[in-house]
């Protein structure tokens, strides 16, 4: 056997013996302690509030009849979804005043700030939450050890839950904008041939926001885990240690004053 062969099996041994001494020094049962729960909560909801504001897609729509014609009838469908740049949303208006003529009109709104924000938000917050898990779980006498990775998880932790109540809150009143924009009421309303004699006009289904008010849920139940997750990384952090330390000191200052005290009475 050539020793190009055997370096060339050396090779393809090592990314897999990499991978299960990984796997092998993680300790698993860390995940039953509440730093451990609580960030594996946290990569799941992440998952879901992303996922279910980032793969949202509706659809609105409206009818228009024409001179009172019940075969002349025209069904606008509206497709819209995330980021929800509603004003690049076409749909063509039929003018009931000319044969086979249409108007190319947009909806009206761009609710994108808050969407884009609360998605990235998520997906930062996925590959943290499990960059930390794996680094808890592989290196965790680094983490205890070294204090200055408590105070890193901690500045961090404090960070996403403000962001997370930041997100949530903006993420649900652009919905209700959203909500607002699209309904076919809305449709019928910015549409001129509606406000004339020549047609009249009738919305179509309410576009269903069930998964959109989900992520909205999801966000605010992140907000929940990151606050209540920063009490469980601060007891990593030495100033926990220092602020126990001092209420020890003062504990026995006072038990030694009192000491001192029934001494002098007797």
């Amino acid at each position: 056997m050539s020793s190009g062969e055997t370096t060339g099996r050396t090779a393809d041994r090592d990314p897999r013996q990499q991978v299960e001494r990984l796997l092998f020094g993680l300790r698993w049962r860390r995940l039953e302690e509440p730093l451990g729960f609580i960030k594996t909560l946290q990569w799941l909801f992440a998952i879901f509030a992303f996922g279910c504001c980032g793969s949202y897609s509706g659809e609105t729509g409206a009818t228009v009849r024409c001179n009172n014609d019940a075969k002349d009838v025209s069904a606008i469908i509206v497709q819209f979804g995330y980021p929800f740049r509603l004003q690049r949303v076409e749909y063509d208006m039929p003018l009931c005043d000319e044969e086979s003529s249409t108007k190319t009109l947009h909806l009206m709104g761009d609710f994108s700030a808050p969407a884009e924000f609360f998605v990235t938000l998520g997906i930062f917050s996925f590959f943290y939450t499990m960059a930390a898990l794996v680094f808890y779980l592989r290196f965790h006498n680094l983490y205890t050890e070294n204090k200055r990775f408590p105070l890193v998880d901690f500045c961090v932790t404090v960070s996403f839950t403000f962001f997370w109540l930041v997100a949530a809150a903006a993420w649900g009143k652009g919905l209700t904008d959203v909500k607002g924009a699209t309904r076919p009421s809305s449709l019928t309303a910015a549409m001129s041939v509606c406000h004339g004699e020549e047609a009249v006009c009738s919305g179509g289904a309410t576009p269903s926001m069930g998964l959109a008010n989900i992520s909205v849920l999801f966000g605010f139940i992140n907000f929940i885990l990151w606050a209540g997750n920063c009490w469980f990384v601060f007891k990593e952090t030495p100033w926990h240690g220092q602020a126990q330390a001092q209420a020890q000191a003062q504990a026995a200052s006072k038990e030694s004053a009192a000491e001192l005290g029934a001494v002098e009475k007797q």
